[in-house]
């Protein structure tokens, strides 16, 4: 059993780190490996709309010059995938929007092999915007044909410079029971 989480900041160890890895914690705790991937601040290049995946069917982007197959190669085994991002203008970053146009494309051109998965989407905000950012992750999953997860409230906390996020007890509590969620799901699905 094993989760793959993509952190979409920038800022490697910012706010979206901290939510992420606060729900990985809960997910570790109940026995299930774990690992984080940094795609915020690398160079991922934008889907070309080449065709080419739906044409070789063989589980790669034809674009290799960046870490997008590498990371489809870890969303095929993992059990579960999460996703996070912090909020630009109430919607995802362009490096995580790119990673997503790619991988699930090549998911779709390749019989849905994300199907079944279980896909959480989770996002930092100053103010607001996060649930547009987390429904925009969530529609990949869903037309993927994969199942999103939830948490108590929104799967979403507040702060601005990084660390900021830890003050928001209500976020970290989501993110924890999201993780908790995450953990139950796979185990029972792997029985």
């Amino acid at each position: 059993m094993k989760v793959i989480a993509f952190n979409g900041s920038p800022n490697k160890e910012g706010n979206t780190y901290h939510l992420i890895r606060h729900a990985l914690d809960a997910i570790e705790k109940a026995g299930i490996k774990t690992e984080i991937i940094q795609i915020g601040g690398t160079n991922v290049h934008p889907c070309i709309a080449c065709g080419k995946c739906l044409e070789n069917k063989d589980m790669q982007c034809i674009q290799d010059n960046d870490m997008v197959n590498e990371c489809i190669g870890k969303m095929i085994e993992a059990d579960a995938i999460i996703i996070g991002t912090p909020t630009y203008f109430a919607g995802v970053t362009p490096e995580i929007k790119a990673f997503m146009d790619r991988a699930f494309l090549v998911g779709k051109a390749n019989d849905d092999m994300f199907r079944q998965k279980l896909g959480a989407g989770l996002a930092a905000e100053r103010r607001s915007g996060a649930v547009c950012a987390v429904d925009t992750i969530n529609h990949y999953f869903i037309i993927s044909g994969m199942f999103a997860a939830g948490s108590r409230y929104w799967n979403n906390a507040k702060g601005f410079m990084p660390g900021d996020v830890e003050s928001d007890e209500e976020g970290i509590d989501t993110m924890r029971q999201l993780g908790e969620n995450i953990a139950w799901f796979i185990k029972k699905i792997s029985k």
